[in-house]
């Protein structure tokens, strides 16, 4: 194998080549500061998807080092992320009770699962796939599932037992559950989700008022979650809160990630393969948008199937160490490039200081309150809600609005998963409906040019006896029979016409549905005397009438331009109907 093949799924080897001590610094600093954020989330997150704080940092070592091997971005910092934590919550909370080894063992088969699909995704160039899901139902189910997650850690800040995977059923179950709320677990809660809040919009300012410099400041800025922590922490353990119900992080294994194997088992991972594939395209979505905008910042290029084969890669190590699924974070990835993160050895530099954490820092959050990580998820993911897609949607395009609303819907009231099948479900619904009715212009001459416009929108030069009609669509299964009823829909109007052109200008296939509808348009408008020409046909689309008997049967002709087109048959004899 050349050095070339090797180099494309090692984009390491790339990069690598020019690194040097300036590229280092900004990765060294990048590191610290994503470090430090990442501590406190990955525990949060750990707690979201209802595994032990510390398959968090297990699921922050290893997939990070594996993405900067196989990965294209140089600033995309991998991870458990809330969305994806979320939904493996919801799928393996329908499999095992959470706190079992079934629950753990779960856990590490969807990742294993989600790093094969990826990957093989990757392998086989499928990174298309995830056009199916619009950009504005992926805004609706991650707005959703914002709601979704800040409601499920309510129970933590309260101090008490709900459960639910819907809006309605969580909210039911913290409705019975209230009466039993922790005084002091409450207290804790809502002074670090304040604090929290207030480091994101006011602690920059203040640090920037008392004199400290735009880089620190912003560093002490991403280290605020670390302060809650810290202070909650020497609350707990200085005043005793344990005792008085507040709810700790307790025991957390100190050392590296241990070496783990996924389930074979064929009933688990049959229930699970679906999800993992919902998650595997939701991770790769959200992955993909962050890694494109920061890389366009910079005018790096990112590879969406080899993007698919780093976070396989990252995955199936969150299988093999102890993790669950990741997944690029907005979040981090934005820190990890403002901190001046030069290529993908800040990742691994950060992996290894989650390692340094992972062996020396975890019986320090021994007392570390649930409510603390509650108000860490809480703070983030309300970050992510933004229902002014409703808003656009609405003013821009009513089935847009109608696929957002429904996804949000569906998310809300029943879990995830249905969420965002009924996204999938939504998208190419959408897509369906668009092309089926395609926009079908009927144009004329503009006036000393050889441009041809909407009648309807421009004064031109039309002929009576000629119909021109611009397809602004590809023709295929869906809207082929919508072609054909407008031409027999217009010739009903106007009897005049003896000849139709198609500009196929727009046009970029015709599958063979479509084919057959233009060989029964041609079949029927001679029968009526009038004939049938193409105009504009492109290469590709040209290429393949060629090799059917289309073109030999065509009444008329196939033009180079629409121009060519007017010109001839302006002043072209009628074609006389044929006889039954």
């Amino acid at each position: 194998m050349s050095a070339k093949p090797i180099a494309r799924y090692f984009p390491i080897l790339q990069w690598g080549k020019a690194y040097d001590r300036q590229a280092l610094g900004g990765d060294l600093m990048a590191a610290m500061i994503v470090t430090i954020m990442l501590i406190p989330q990955s525990l949060a997150y750990a707690l979201l998807a209802g595994l032990p704080p510390e398959a968090g940092l297990y699921a922050s070592i290893a997939p990070i080092i594996l993405y900067a091997i196989f990965g294209t971005s140089r600033a995309l910092a991998v991870g458990p992320v809330a969305v994806i934590s979320l939904m493996t919550a919801a799928t393996i909370g329908n499999i095992a009770e959470q706190g079992s080894m079934g629950y753990g063992v779960a856990a590490l088969t969807l990742a294993g699962l989600s790093g094969l699909i990826l990957l093989g995704m990757g392998v086989f160039r499928l990174g298309f796939v995830a056009n199916f899901l619009s950009h504005p139902v992926i805004a609706g189910f991650i707005a959703a599932s914002g709601i979704l997650i800040a409601t499920s850690q309510i129970r933590h800040l309260l101090g008490v037992s709900a459960g639910g995977n819907t809006l309605p059923e969580m909210l039911a179950s913290l409705a019975r559950a209230v009466p039993a709320t922790n005084a002091v677990t409450l207290v804790l809660g809502v002074l670090a989700t304040g604090f929290l809040f207030w480091v994101r919009r006011g602690m920059k300012p203040l640090l920037r008022r008392i004199g400290f410099g735009a880089r620190f400041a912003d560093m002490l800025t991403k280290a605020g979650p670390v302060l809650a922590v810290v202070a909650t922490t020497l609350a707990v353990w200085g005043l005793g809160l344990d005792a008085k119900g507040v709810k700790i992080v307790g025991l957390v294994p100190q050392g590296l990630p241990p070496l783990t194997l996924p389930s074979f088992s064929p009933e688990l991972i049959g229930a699970l393969l679906v999800p993992a594939l919902l998650i595997s395209i939701i991770g790769f979505v959200e992955s993909i948008s962050v890694a494109q905008t920061l890389a366009a910042k910079k005018r790096q290029r990112i590879d969406p199937d080899q993007e698919l084969i780093g976070l396989g890669a990252a995955n199936i190590g969150a299988a093999l160490t102890g993790g669950f699924p990741v997944t690029g974070g907005f979040a981090r990835s934005v820190v990890n490039f403002d901190a001046g993160a030069e290529t993908a050895a800040a990742g691994a530099f950060t992996a290894f200081g989650l390692a340094i954490a992972a062996v020396l820092l975890t019986p320090l959050i021994h007392f570390l309150p649930t409510a603390t990580l509650a108000a860490t998820i809480i703070v983030a993911v309300l970050s992510l809600v933004d229902f002014s897609i409703l808003r656009r949607s609405w003013g821009y395009s009513k089935p847009d609005f109608v696929a957002v609303a429904a996804t949000i819907l569906v998310t809300l009231g029943m879990g995830v998963e249905a969420g965002i099948s009924a996204g999938v479900v939504a998208s190419v619904g959408l897509h369906l409906f668009h092309t089926s009715r395609p926009h079908v212009a009927e144009v004329g001459l503009v006036p000393g040019t050889q441009h041809f416009r909407n009648f309807r929108r421009h004064a031109v030069l039309t002929d009576p006896r000629l119909l021109s009609l611009r397809i602004d669509e590809s023709l295929y299964f869906a809207n082929a029979r919508f072609l054909e009823d407008t031409i027999h829909d217009r010739l009903a109007v106007q009897g005049e016409i003896r000849d139709v052109v198609l500009m196929c200008s727009a046009v970029n296939e015709i599958d063979l549905s479509a084919l057959e509808s233009l060989e029964a348009i041609n079949t029927r408008l001679g029968e009526i005397g009038v004939r049938l020409h193409l105009s504009e046909v492109k290469g590709p689309v040209m290429d393949r009438l060629k090799a059917t008997d289309f073109l030999a049967a065509l009444t008329g002709r196939v033009f180079l331009s629409q121009w060519d087109a007017w010109q001839a048959l302006t002043a072209a004899p009628a074609l006389p109907a044929r006889e039954a």
